[in-house]
């Protein structure tokens, strides 16, 4: 049987540039469908993290306020998808929220105010890594809300969001959409990872249980909170680097920043894989 060739020690050394060691790799006759996919993903995402940066620089001279909503099923790539919007920007205007559950006295509370206390100041970028919608989904599936609760929310989270958007706060939605079988691959990979094991809890294992519950409350969010001046914005998030390049495609095509028209890249995001909601009978989750 014929050995497949591989790379050695030297060919890394000799290569001095992506597109050096593609050469090699071409010449000893190796595969490259993979590496042509690598390549293309990192200078993709180098380009449009360029572009971020410039966007965040508008932002704060315009004193603009803008929130970007990461929702979606556990492991569908929420957290991946916020470091690859992050890593380059300028931490003094730009935050992370990631609420752990509330205390017995936010309990008591207007269940919107943890909330509003983290929206953005004038300049300034917040990306929610889970968000109020907690309670339209996450909370009636396990239990964690009473009927009266979730009800209420689900009254008032459009006036919410619409007085938001009167404000002039940017309000961007993203659910995150991948299939039964490839949450289960990313829980399996989770779990054999030391690295990654903690991000698996009690309530990912009953996501899979519990899917055509959480499939229940997630139309019924859709259908009550998708609205004209605060649409949700689905991601098919199966391919992971393909949906953190488009989704940072569709917040670039929602701003007209300055030095927008000098990107090295499309802005326009892969309607195949970007789309406003729409009620249809075929959805992989």
């Amino acid at each position: 049987m014929e050995e497949t060739p591989k790379l050695s020690i030297e060919d890394f050394k000799k290569a001095t540039s992506n597109n050096e060691l593609l050469q090699i790799i071409k010449q000893k006759h190796i595969p490259t469908d993979k590496v042509n996919k690598r390549i293309f993903y990192d200078e993709e995402l180098r380009r449009l993290q360029i572009e971020l940066v410039k966007l965040q620089q508008w932002i704060s001279k315009n004193n603009k306020r803008v929130s970007i909503i990461f929702e979606g099923r556990d492991a569908a790539g929420k957290g991946g998808n916020i470091r690859r919007f992050t890593e380059h920007l300028n931490p003094r205007s730009m935050r992370v929220v990631a609420l752990t559950k509330p205390t017995n006295v936010e309990r008591g509370q207007w269940y919107f105010r943890r909330y509003i206390k983290k929206l953005p100041n004038p300049g300034e970028i917040v990306f929610f890594d889970r968000s109020w919608y907690n309670r339209a989904v996450v909370e009636p599936v396990m239990g964690f809300c009473t009927e009266a609760q979730y009800q209420k929310f689900m009254v008032q989270v459009p006036e919410f969001e619409h007085m938001l958007y009167e404000d002039g706060m940017v309000l961007i939605k993203f659910w995150f959409s991948i299939s039964k079988e490839e949450q289960l691959t990313r829980f399996n990979a989770r779990l054999k990872t030391p690295l990654k094991r903690w991000k698996f809890s009690p309530v990912d294992k009953k996501g899979q249980e519990l899917w055509d519950t959480y499939s229940y409350y997630k139309e019924q969010m859709f259908s009550k909170t998708h609205t004209s001046y605060s649409p949700w914005i689905i991601v098919k998030a199966n391919d992971k680097k393909i949906a953190r390049l488009e989704c940072i495609r569709y917040v670039l095509s929602q701003f007209n920043y300055d030095g927008k028209d000098e990107a090295s890249t499309s802005l326009f995001p892969d309607p195949n894989i970007i789309m406003r909601y729409y009620r249809s009978s075929n959805q992989i989750d």
